[in-house]
This record gives C-alpha cells, sequence and structure tokens, in this order.
C-alpha cells in the first residue's frame, strides 16, 4: 500500500469523528508491535518519529523502516517527523520519504513562530507533505525539547486563528493541559478551551502527552475535535515491562529475539488499548 499522507487520513478522521494514533518509533520491534496492532483493529496510523529517535537509529534506517512497513501493511500508514525545530531537518526528513512533518515552533515569539511555521508549508506543500504547526507550550521534556513547570501555558484562541491563518498548517498541536513524559499529579484537560479553540480554528486539533490520560478524557477530547493523539511513554513503560518479565523468567536468556519479542506483544496490547478509546478502529 502507498504511504499515506497524513492530512488525508485526519480530513477522513474529521468526517468520521473520531481521531487516529501517532505512535513513535524507535526500532524495528516498536514498529511491528504499532502496526501489528493497527492492522488487527482495521484502522489506520501515524508513524512518528523524533529527533532522539532519528539520533538514536538513524534517519535512513527509521525511513527504511517506516517505508517498508508501510509498503506491505494491510492498514493506511502515514510517517511523521514528530517535533522537528529546524527548517533544514525538516526538508531532510521530507527527501527521505515522510508524508508528514511537524515544526514545532512553540518555543519562539509568536510572529517568528508563524513565519518559520509558514516556510516550512510553503516547501511541504510544493511536494504534497502536510505540516502540523504547534502553538502554546506542553509542560514536560520529550527528547530535545523541554518546557519546565510553570514555563507551558495554555493555547490561545484567538492567537490560533491568526496562527492558522497566516501560515497555511493543516493541522495544529495545542496546549490545554497534557504533558510531555509522565504525569507528576492527576491529568486535567481543559475541555472548555479544546472546543473554543475548534469552534475558531476548524482544522483537525492535535494533542500531545496524552500517555497517562484516562481513556474517558480521551474520548472527550476527541469528540471536541482532536483527531491526532500522540502516544509514546505509555508504550516505551510497556516494552520495557514485558523485556523485564522475559528476563525474569529466565535471567540467563542471551537471545534478544526471545527478550524484545515479548516486549513487542507487550506494546501491542497497549496500542490496540489507545486505538479502542480514539474510535478508529474499523474505519477502513
Amino acid at each position: 500500500m502507498p504511504i499515506a499522507n497524513a492530512k488525508d487520513l485526519l480530513m477522513k478522521a474529521e468526517k468520521g469523528g473520531y481521531a487516529i494514533g501517532a505512535f513513535n518509533c524507535t526500532n524495528m520491534e516498536i514498529l511491528q508491535a504499532i502496526v501489528g496492532a493497527a492492522e488487527e483493529m482495521e484502522a489506520p496510523v501515524i508513524v512518528q518519529a523524533s529527533q532522539g529517535a532519528i539520533k538514536y537509529a538513524g534517519l535512513e534506517y527509521i525511513a527504511a523502516l517506516a517505508k517498508t512497513a508501510a509498503e506491505i501493511s494491510k492498514v493506511p500508514i502515514a510517517i511523521h517527523l514528530d517535533h522537528g525545530t529546524g527548517f533544514e531537518q525538516v526538508m531532510k526528513c521530507i527527501r527521505f520519504g515522510f508524508t508528514s512533518v511537524m515544526f514545532d515552533g512553540s518555543m519562539l515569539p509568536l510572529e517568528e513562530n508563524i513565519a518559520r511555521t509558514a516556510e516550512v508549508v510553503k516547501a511541504a506543500r510544493f511536494v504534497g507533505v502536510s505540516v502540523e504547526g504547534e502553538l502554546g507550550r506542553i509542560g514536560g521534556t520529550e527528547d530535545d525539547v523541554s518546557v519546565e513547570e510553570g514555563e507551558e501555558y495554555f493555547t490561545d484562541p484567538q492567537e490560533a486563528v491568526v496562527f492558522v491563518e497566516r501560515t497555511g498548517v493543516d493541522f495544529l498541536a495545542v496546549a490545554v493541559g497534557t504533558v510531555h513524559g509522565k504525569y507528576k499529579g492527576e491529568p486535567k484537560l481543559n475541555f472548555e478551551l479544546l472546543e473554543e479553540i475548534k469552534k475558531n480554528v476548524g482544522i483537525p486539533l492535535v494533542l500531545h502527552g496524552s500517555s497517562g490520560l484516562p481513556g474517558e478524557d480521551i474520548k472527550k477530547a476527541v469528540s471536541l475535535g482532536v483527531r491526532k493523539v500522540n502516544i509514546d511513554t505509555d508504550l516505551r513503560e510497556a516494552f520495557v515491562e514485558g523485556m523485564k518479565e522475559a528476563l525474569e523468567k529466565n535471567p540467563g536468556e542471551i537471545d534478544p529475539r526471545k527478550i524484545l519479542g515479548p516486549a513487542r506483544e507487550k506494546m501491542k496490547e497497549i496500542v490496540k488499548e489507545k486505538i479502542s478509546f480514539l474510535g478508529c478502529a474499523g474505519t477502513l
């Protein structure tokens, strides 16, 4: 199957009133868990690579793995750059076959964020690649992107209108109470703000830092216009738990396949659970 365009998937999700899971990929077993779960659930999926994943595995490896998975998979798969912070990096990912990119200018002043995001949109649109922008600061840390406690702030609905109009982004990541990484306390999403932003901008919204959110919160966010939900930490925890369980059963095991295989299966179950919350199962 050809690699899917994320905008096409999200516009279909917009019409259907569901969201698509965007899962971060670092290696082959993680990719197999994501794609295997999507196939079993008959759901479209977005495979993401963060800056950390690209540094760890190498862009060539990540791109080749993801493209191979998309080509042989029974479900539509889009390949997305998560939290790109530079024009050159974004363009390099596009050259390697990514069908969707995120330019994260959320740490910049509004005007600079708009200008740099618009530059990415102009270049990406020329080759049919969809673009995600971000407005507001989501707390926590994801690879090289870190927002300290007290520095995060929610997305302003009026600024969102200006940002979307002047950049032309295809979908918008918003800050409404989620955090990257693990929550220190109970997550509290500002659903009223989320609803207002959606009414103002109209385009599909993206929820970052969704690990740790109760299933009911995810479902409610989807009902209010979120169409792409990023999940990473919950998957990592499941993967490591699967490895630990394998080694506890056989501490002397030296075959990586017998350690990583159970980790892959443990992660796949979490991906399936997340897909069920998003409402995209069986939508193909």
